[in-house]
């Protein structure tokens, strides 16, 4: 499944051509996403110039002139492409917005669990939004916010910090990034991790996150950015799909265990 930083290259890749653009129409071929497409959707955003494409935390949200937001979720195979001369759809492409530039952008989604919402006011109040935590690269996620949420859990630290209401965003892959650089052990009590432990945890978060971001987003067989080119952080992934190979830091043997019903790789030298 697409990411953060997977969605966040997306997001920066389709900006440029979308931003300031008038949507001349929105053609819906199948609305049989997680959600059904809403029905009065090209009414809803024809005729209307989008002022900026945001992302809040794995959703990316277009917001419109004049009001209201569509909100799209890549799901686990969906892509968002910008087609300089759109040619005939093929069997996954769901939805064409066509824009004044003569562009379009094309959303694919082989499995169908990506989705796509019309929002009429505010997005952030919307359900899907509104009970999620900071953002991992914003201001609130800092060590105090973090240890304030471990106090007392029992629950293991990785599926803690991939809890959408304690952070948005830190998915299986860098859970166990963060993890391996902060040196804890994914297995290990969210209330026992320390204080200061923790915060190393959050700068590992932001580090893994931004370093992806740069690079491009992992690149996973279902993702492609605007223009069709792959993310490539998986060459510097240093536990993740890494069992039995050598740690980087200690030569150890990279261990994988299902945690929270995710494989889970670490050190067991490095990460206590």
């Amino acid at each position: 499944m697409p990411e953060l930083p997977e969605v966040e290259t997306t997001r920066r890749g389709v900006a440029p051509f979308i931003e300031g653009t008038l949507i001349r129409d929105v053609i819906v071929r199948d609305r049989r996403l997680r959600w059904p497409v809403p029905a009065g959707l090209a009414r809803s955003m024809r005729d209307r110039r989008v002022i900026t494409v945001d992302r809040r935390a794995k959703y990316l949200l277009f917001r419109l002139e004049g009001g209201g937001t569509m909100m799209l979720h890549l799901g686990m195979s969906g892509s968002l492409r910008v087609m300089r001369s759109p040619g005939p759809p093929g069997p996954h492409d769901h939805v064409d917005i066509l824009l004044d530039t003569g562009h379009a952008l094309r959303f694919n989604d082989p499995r169908r669990f990506g989705s796509i919402h019309w929002i009429r006011g505010a997005a952030e109040n919307h359900p899907l939004l509104a009970g999620l935590g900071p953002e991992p690269l914003g201001p609130d996620f800092t060590a105090d916010y973090l240890a304030g949420t471990c106090r007392g859990r029992k629950i293991a630290i990785k599926p803690h910090v991939m809890n959408g209401r304690i952070v948005v965003g830190v998915g299986n892959i860098y859970a166990s990034e963060a993890l391996f650089l902060a040196g804890i052990r994914p297995t290990r009590a969210a209330g026992r991790v320390s204080r200061e432990r923790l915060g190393r945890l959050a700068a590992a978060v932001r580090e893994v996150l931004a370093a992806a971001i740069r690079q491009g987003g992992t690149t996973l067989r279902d993702f492609a950015w605007g223009e069709g080119q792959p993310g490539y952080f998986s060459q510097e992934l240093a536990v993740y799909g890494r069992e039995d190979e050598p740690c980087v830091a200690c030569g150890a043997p990279i261990r994988s265990i299902v945690l929270g019903q995710r494989a889970t790789y670490f050190c067991p030298r490095c990460q206590r």
